[in-house]
């Protein structure tokens, strides 16, 4: 499989790929169907709605998605939705997990209840997947949403997961930094000194056939007009595929630049449950909804679902 490069790839991907079915929690949202439609419509995924079904049906005709041969589960509440959601996916009947109209602390109270839910051994992380316009290929980007102050220990299950997102975007070998403001570790920068001890991690083969190059900066990264002027010699910089950040702050940041200022799309998913899950912002634009969705069901079939 070539990599994927682009969003539009990646749909054409999925098409090609048996679909994944997607358990939506509260369904009753007219933008969240908006965005179920064109990836139904469009050969992408398949799809289990759940939540209030009159609702259910109200939306679905203000969004103008057919949904007679689609299977609607009425649910009354959140906690129900959520509840029946993770269900469908726990059976085997869905693949992936979205979240629609549900509140996000009982959507995901659903997925980590010890007995009835999806979390599987490692950590819940965020994943981004973003077509950036001045970017030649797909920027993996991890974690913007999900971990805050995460320790070296999460860090390195933060890249775990955002490695098996970029192998399901056909990158055999991925190419992986840790971003940080300086390429060389300095005591009074302990991300550096972090990124220093992955670096150790990745030549000892815990993160399985990788390219890592850690610390660098972010032009370091990503542009090869940087790695000329500095001088640097890398078989990571100026080419990365996934960038891992050290918190949350400066990985919202860099998500919020890339969507505001340089124009980006993206699809992103929660990883580290037993299933991907979807779990995307009001903010959002529709085809970022759209791309998560789609990008939700090419990681679900190849890990096998």
């Amino acid at each position: 499989m070539e990599p994927i490069r682009s969003l539009e790839q990646l749909k054409k991907h999925a098409k090609d790929l048996p679909s994944s079915v997607v358990s939506v929690v509260r369904a009753d949202e007219v933008e969240t169907l908006s965005a179920v439609k064109e990836a139904v419509e469009g050969g992408m995924v398949e799809c289990i709605l759940i939540g209030p079904e009159d609702g259910i049906r109200k939306a679905a005709r203000e969004a103008d998605f057919d949904i007679s041969s689609i299977k609607v589960v009425n649910a009354a509440d959140d906690k129900e939705s959520a509840a029946i959601g993770v269900e469908l996916v726990r059976s085997g009947e869905a693949h992936v997990l979205m979240k629609g109209l549900v509140a996000t602390s009982t959507f995901l109270k659903a997925i980590l209840d010890k007995e009835h839910g999806l979390r599987g051994k490692g950590l819940l992380s965020h994943v981004a997947a973003f077509d950036v316009p001045v970017y030649p290929k797909l920027l993996v980007v991890t974690d913007a949403a999900m971990n805050i102050a995460p320790t070296l220990e999460q860090k390195k299950e933060m890249l775990e997961n955002a490695v098996i997102v970029a192998r399901a975007l056909g990158i055999e070998v991925p190419k992986c930094s840790y971003i940080c403001a300086k390429e060389v570790p300095y005591e009074k920068m302990p991300c550096t000194m972090e990124a220093a001890e992955m670096q150790k991690m990745a030549d000892a083969g815990e993160f399985g056939d990788i390219l890592f190059d850690g610390p660098l900066a972010l032009d370091l990264a990503v542009s090869p007009v940087s790695v000329k002027i500095k001088k640097i010699e890398s078989k990571v910089a100026g080419d990365v595929d996934v960038v891992l950040m050290p918190d949350i702050e400066a990985a919202n940041v860099l998500y919020k630049g890339l969507i505001f200022l340089a124009g980006s799309e993206l699809g992103a998913v929660v990883m580290g449950a037993k299933n991907p899950i979807v779990l995307t912002s009001r903010a959002d634009s529709a085809e970022s909804k759209l791309c998560s969705l789609v990008l939700s069901g090419v990681v679900a079939a190849y890990q096998g679902r």
